[in-house]
């Protein structure tokens, strides 16, 4: 079976044929729900119509404006939030995604879910089931870097002790505060027995990888693509067994990387780290798991025995 999977992702890859990649079996790590949708579930259900982006960005200004048109407040509430919950399944469903990561900001259970753990939970697994219920849910708490530590202290207070959770991700602007600043709350997180996750290295540099890991004691990294700069940070995360849930098309878009041909992915691939293909936010830059395979084959980036191995990787990552 692995084999005939396989030969048929590789098939489909050399054929560019987008159909025939969605069939195939892939893991998606690195998915922000709220912008992670299907835009068809989303136009059938809401009405809203929401474009993503063709161009790179110049600024982050840009995607603030992009938000602010496409998302806004539309959805800023508990039925709101659950539409976003569903399209996030029926997007990964119609991708061929069999792994999938996503999860709530720990400001939202208060915000929608009426600071009910048991809500929030009951709202993924609801749409879970309903839509999706092959594939393997990995429910993260997600948090804001920009957030007062003893905010979010308060907020994870209710996340404690429920077993629902897989992870726990640190994501927003790199430059906020110290990666310092979080350490106590990896600390009790991995007591909670969750893996542990954070963004950097997207806006960052390499040695912000390194730092980050070693200070939060990371299992993983999303983005993490500063760390090809050094050669030391690239053999530490070997070394380290850290991998990193890249986003090629939102690097691409949001400035980060001149074009997808020179993405950072292949030398650290080529080099020995662990690398997953993810989609980040498939709202904005239309960047379902599926096309950003093909994308990288296209380019010239990687080849479709790389990109095989790659699409393994994600499909053994580890589970609790």
């Amino acid at each position: 079976m692995i084999n005939e999977g396989k030969t048929l992702f590789i098939d489909a890859l050399k054929q560019e044929d987008l159909d025939a990649i969605k069939k195939c079996p892939k893991a998606d790590l690195h998915n922000h729900f709220v912008l992670g949708g299907s835009r068809k579930f989303l136009l059938e259900h809401s009405a809203k119509d929401i474009e993503p982006i063709t161009k790179p960005l110049q600024s982050m200004d840009e995607m603030h404006t992009w938000n602010s048109q496409n998302i806004g407040d539309y959805f800023n509430s508990t039925e709101g939030r659950k539409m976003l919950i569903k399209a996030a399944f029926v997007q990964a469903k119609e991708d061929g995604v069999t792994i999938l990561e996503i999860g709530e900001d720990v400001w939202g259970l208060n915000e929608f879910f009426h600071n009910d753990i048991d809500e929030l939970v009951s709202a993924f697994e609801t749409a879970h089931q309903e839509i999706s219920p092959d594939i393997e849910l990995r429910l993260q708490i997600g948090m804001s870097r920009h957030c007062d530590i003893a905010y979010l202290e308060d907020c994870l207070s209710n996340f404690w002790g429920c077993k629902a959770f897989y992870s726990i991700d640190l994501y927003g602007d790199e430059l906020a505060q110290p990666i310092e600043n979080f350490k106590t709350i990896y600390r009790r997180a991995r007591e909670e027995g969750l893996r542990l996750k954070a963004h950097v290295g997207e806006w960052g540099t390499a040695e912000d990888v390194r730092r980050a890991v070693e200070c939060l004691e990371l299992d993983e990294v999303q983005h993490g693509i500063a760390a090809v700069e050094d050669p030391s940070v690239i053999r530490f995360l070997i070394d380290n067994h850290i991998r990193l849930n890249i986003t090629p098309s939102s690097n691409y878009l949001l400035g980060r990387v001149e074009n997808l041909k020179t993405h950072p992915i292949a030398e650290l691939y080529r080099s020995g780290v662990d690398v997953t293909i993810n989609s980040d936010d498939v709202l904005i830059f239309d960047s379902d798991v599926s096309k950003e395979y093909l994308r990288l084959y296209k380019s010239g980036c990687l080849n479709v025995e790389e990109l095989d191995d790659i699409r393994n990787n994600g499909l053994k990552a580890k589970s609790k």
